[in-house]
């Protein structure tokens, strides 16, 4: 039952029609847990409060599969606002981007245009940006344009997402050690057939502490991004056994869930950073986040009754 309900929220998440309708109600759904608002000012104020408890924060302005060239670099202009908007403010924080946004399905050329105006931007402000990782479809053209940007910009300005539950995923870290990259390691969000991606979630789990081991060793930078206690004990006794030091590795979590896990790392002494989205397009977002966990349905069902 529980898959179902997964399932039929992933195909929610991609439903147009559900969207609209979904978005009539706005935040009464009870977005607002996952996501802090619409605007960038909705974004600073949760960046604001999230520093104040000790957390850094990457930003992600949602939306994906741009399918108009003029609508890719809006989306690129705003990635660099959002990089302007915090080049004087003393706090943490990352960018992160999705290339469907950005114009990968339209042209490779357009989406590296848009890519190089943000990293630039990113550069000359002292600030980094995570290319993330969306649906298989789009995995290796990807890392191909990682590779590019990180033979502009270099590690310092640039990294990506590697997802544990793609079989070739440690083979990617293997064939990227060399870069030293910084990399975001996170089991992954979308639903893709088992002639890719491990469909049992132990196996991706026992993937993930590989991939997690790989990459703690390539003498690049490691987020680790998990809400599991149990992967998370494992890293901290393996990040002590290997003597990583504290600037190559840190806990990335999502805004919203598991707050109180995030302030306990933190004054634990564990860097920790929380990935922030926000903007219009909250709707897929908050349905991949309910994906995870069905049984947060019922939230929103108690945020309907009392809109």
């Amino acid at each position: 039952m529980e898959q179902l309900m997964r399932d039929t929220l992933l195909w929610l998440s991609r439903n147009r029609r559900a969207e609209r309708w979904a978005r009539r109600f706005g935040f009464r759904l009870g977005a607002g847990r996952f996501v802090p608002g619409e605007s960038l000012e909705d974004a600073v104020r949760a960046v604001e409060q999230l520093h104040r408890r000790g957390l850094a924060t990457t930003l992600d302005h949602l939306g994906e599969f741009v399918d108009r060239a003029d609508e890719a670099r809006q989306a690129a202009d705003f990635c660099v606002r959002t990089l302007e908007r915090f080049a004087d403010l003393p706090y943490d924080v990352y960018l992160s981007v999705k290339l469907t946004q950005l114009g990968l399905d339209i042209d490779e050329d357009l989406c590296m245009e848009n890519m190089r105006k943000i990293v630039a931007r990113a550069r000359d402000t002292g600030r980094f940006v995570r290319i993330d990782m969306e649906d298989y479809a789009h995995n290796e053209v990807t890392l191909a344009i990682y590779r590019k940007l990180h033979a502009e910009f270099g590690t310092e300005h640039i990294g990506t997402v590697i997802q544990a539950y793609l079989y070739k995923s440690a083979d990617d870290i293997r064939a990227l050690a060399p870069l030293k990259p910084n990399l975001r390691l996170v089991k992954g969000a979308y639903k893709e057939p088992p002639s890719v991606a491990y469909p049992e979630k132990r196996d991706v789990d026992e993937n993930y502490k590989r991939i997690i081991d790989l990459q703690l060793q390539s003498g690049g930078k490691t987020a680790i991004a998990t809400h599991d206690e149990a992967i998370i004990r494992w890293a901290k006794e393996r990040v002590r056994e290997l003597h990583v030091p504290d600037e190559r590795w840190e806990f990335q979590m999502l805004y919203g869930i598991r707050p109180q896990l995030q302030e306990a790392l933190a004054r634990e002494g564990y860097k920790v950073r929380i990935y922030v989205p926000f903007g219009e397009d909250w709707y897929g977002y908050f349905m991949r986040r309910l994906a995870e966990r069905p049984a947060n349905v019922g939230f929103v069902l108690k945020s309907l009754v009392k809109a």
